[in-house]
C-alpha cells in the first residue's frame, strides 16, 4: 500500500497526504479527516523509518517529572499526551526522583540518544548541566511548575494562590487559621511547600493576624499525612483549636475532612477547611479549593515546544505565569459566635 493509492482514495495530492498523516502543515479538519479515512479504509501507516528519515525527527517528546502516583504529575501528563497525540506525537516517559544514578543516567544517556525531539520537564529543578546538554543537542525544553535559568516555564504563582486561599478563610472572619504544609522530602524542587506557606503568613501579617508555629503542621502531601496532621491539629480543646485549616493540597484537605469527622466535628460548622489543586474528588467532598488546571499546563507547554519544533504551527502561547481561581463548595463558612 502505497501513499499514491491513499492520495488517489481521498482526492488529494500526495503532499496534502503527507500534511494531514503527520500533523505538520496546513491542512483544513474535513481534508485531513478525509484522508485519515481513506489511509484507515487501506491500511496505509506511515513508516517511521522514512518520516524521519525526510523530516530530521523522531515525533516524539520526552517527558520527565518526578512521580507518577500524584494526581499533579498525573495531570500533567495526561493534558500533555493527548495533545501529542492530537499533533502525531509519542511520547517516552522518564520517571524521576532525587538527584541520584538514574536521574544522572536519563540526562547523559536516554535523553541525548536520537530518540527524542524535544523534552517537557515537570516539575524538576533541573541543573545548568541537564540543560546545557540538552540545548548542546538542539532540543527544544519546556518546564511545567517552577523557574528554570534559561528555560520556558509554565507554573503558578505559588504564593499568591496560597494567600487567596487564606484570605477567603479570613474574608469569612476566621482568625485561628491553621496550616498543613509538606514536609522536608516534598519540598526538594522548586519549594512548594516553603512557597505556600509564605503565601499563608503573608496573608496573616497582612490582615493583623499572629503566626501561630503550634498551627502549622508538615505532611506529605497524601489524604494519610493530611488526617494526621489533622488530628494533632484539632485533637486541643475547644478553646484552643483552629477555626479553620488551610492545607497545600486537596488530598492533605481531604485527609483533614475525614479526621474532622472522626473527632466528632462538623465540616464547615465546627471548622472549615480549604486546599490547592481542584482534585477530581474536591466536588465529591464539597471541598473549597484553589483551581490551577494542570491538565491545561501540559497542553499549554506543548504548545510551546510545538512552536520551536514545527515551522507551520501556532506561534507559543504568551503565558506564563498560569491563572488559578478560588472555587467555593462547603467546606468553608463564618465561624461559629
Amino acid at each position: 500500500m502505497s501513499i499514491t493509492e491513499v492520495a488517489q482514495a481521498a482526492g488529494v495530492s500526495t503532499a496534502t497526504v503527507s500534511r494531514a498523516l503527520s500533523g505538520r502543515g496546513s491542512v483544513s479538519s474535513a481534508t485531513r479527516e478525509r484522508v485519515m479515512a481513506a489511509a484507515q479504509s487501506l491500511g496505509y501507516v506511515v513508516s517511521q523509518a522514512a518520516s524521519t528519515l525526510a523530516s530530521g525527527r523522531n515525533r516524539n517528546v520526552g517527558i520527565v517529572l518526578p512521580f507518577l502516583d500524584k494526581w499533579f504529575f498525573t495531570q500533567v501528563l495526561d493534558g500533555a499526551q493527548q495533545r501529542l497525540m492530537q499533533l502525531g506525537y509519542d511520547v517516552t516517559l522518564y520517571n524521576l526522583a532525587g538527584k541520584g544514578a538514574p536521574r544522572t543516567t536519563v540526562f547523559e544517556q536516554f535523553l541525548l540518544r536520537q530518540r527524542v525531539d524535544a523534552v517537557i520537564a515537570v516539575s524538576l529543578e533541573l541543573t545548568e548541566g541537564e540543560v546545557q546538554r540538552l540545548h548542546d543537542l538542539d532540543k527544544p525544553l519546556v518546564g511545567v511548575g517552577g523557574p528554570i535559568e534559561g528555560v520556558r516555564t509554565l507554573a503558578v504563582d505559588d504564593v499568591a494562590a496560597a494567600e487567596l486561599a487564606t484570605e477567603h478563610l479570613l474574608g469569612l472572619g476566621h482568625t485561628r487559621i491553621a496550616h498543613i504544609g509538606g514536609d522536608s522530602a516534598s519540598d526538594l524542587d522548586f519549594h512548594l511547600p516553603t512557597k505556600r506557606r509564605r503565601g499563608y503568613e503573608n496573608a496573616l501579617t497582612a490582615a493583623d493576624v499572629e503566626v501561630e508555629e503550634a498551627l502549622v503542621v508538615g505532611a506529605d502531601f497524601t489524604v494519610p499525612g493530611g488526617y494526621r496532621a489533622a488530628k494533632q491539629l484539632l485533637g486541643s480543646p475547644a478553646s484552643q483549636r483552629p477555626t479553620a485549616i488551610f492545607a497545600a493540597s486537596d488530598e492533605m484537605a481531604f485527609g483533614a475532612i475525614l479526621a474532622a469527622r472522626d473527632l466528632g466535628l462538623v465540616v464547615p460548622h465546627d471548622v472549615s477547611i480549604v486546599g490547592v489543586d481542584d482534585h477530581n474528588m474536591a466536588d465529591f467532598f464539597g471541598l473549597t479549593t484553589i483551581a490551577h488546571h494542570p491538565r491545561r499546563q501540559g497542553a499549554l507547554a506543548v504548545d510551546c515546544l510545538m512552536a520551536e519544533l514545527e515551522p507551520d504551527a501556532d506561534a507559543a502561547p504568551e503565558l506564563e505565569s498560569m491563572p488559578f481561581e478560588l472555587v467555593v463548595r462547603s467546606s468553608t463558612a463564618r465561624p461559629r459566635a
